[in-house]
């Protein structure tokens, strides 16, 4: 190797290997807590970030009713309809995981992502977001399945119904690829939509405005009502290699 006279490209090069080192495409070992300066200094970076520490909701905002607590690593939805929301910037490009379960046999949450504007109340993303549903049984609200688990709210139909029982863990891996969201529901894919593709007429006031969505934006997880407690336990980033 040519001996590297550029101390910061030297530096580059050291933390690109430190990461290529540790990674892990499960998200279970090799990741980092990230900021989101701290997610655009390497490229390309293949690394998963963990967006949650396990503590505290440091790097987090809520906005809207209600509030959400941190206790034994999870996070804990109170009341509503509020958001939490992360504070490192815009994502895209990236898969996304997230971990999840209900407190009893159904309740109703969301991971919004594609947020155009950084979030100052919780029915904004709601209108002008993707919700990526939690909700086992729509049909208790009378919803139908264009409103279940998995699907981007009110927008797409499942490709597979893939939930567990509510009290039980759930995974998520949501990629943001350009205009494209595909959602895994514990390792099956349930939704593939690509900004343009035909969505059904808006139902209801509280549904989505339908409009083109940005390729970044920011996420969140919702808290949805009193009745309606979800905990969260892992948030993790990996951005997407070059095409």
């Amino acid at each position: 190797m040519k001996k590297v006279k550029n101390w910061s490209v030297w530096i580059a090069l050291m933390c690109f290997a430190g990461l290529m080192q540790n990674y892990s495409c499960t998200g279970k070992s090799g990741t980092t807590t990230a900021t989101g300066e701290e997610l655009k200094s390497v490229a390309p970076d293949t690394a998963w970030h963990e967006l949650f520490n396990g503590t505290d909701l440091t790097g987090w905002q809520h906005v809207g009713d209600g509030f959400m607590t941190v206790e034994g690593g999870i996070i804990q939805t109170h009341g509503g309809m509020g958001l939490l929301y992360w504070t490192g910037g815009k994502i895209g490009n990236c898969i996304l995981h997230v971990e999840w379960r209900m407190e009893k046999e159904n309740s109703n949450s969301g991971v919004f992502v594609r947020i155009p504007v950084e979030p100052k109340e919780a029915w904004m993303p709601v209108y002008y977001g993707h919700e990526i549903q939690v909700d086992n049984h729509p049909e208790l609200s009378g919803e139908d399945e264009y409103h279940a688990t998995g699907q981007i709210y009110a927008m797409t139909k499942p490709l597979a119904q893939a939930w567990k029982p509510g009290p039980e863990w759930n995974t998520f891996d949501i990629t943001l690829d350009g205009p494209r969201t595909v959602v895994y529901l514990n390792g099956v894919k349930v939704t593939d939509y690509t900004d343009g593709d035909p969505i059904p007429e808006r139902k209801f006031d509280f549904e989505p405005f339908p409009g083109p969505r940005p390729d970044s934006g920011y996420f969140g997880l919702q808290n949805h009502g009193e009745h309606d407690v979800v905990f969260y336990r892992k948030v993790a980033l990996k951005k997407l290699l070059p095409k």
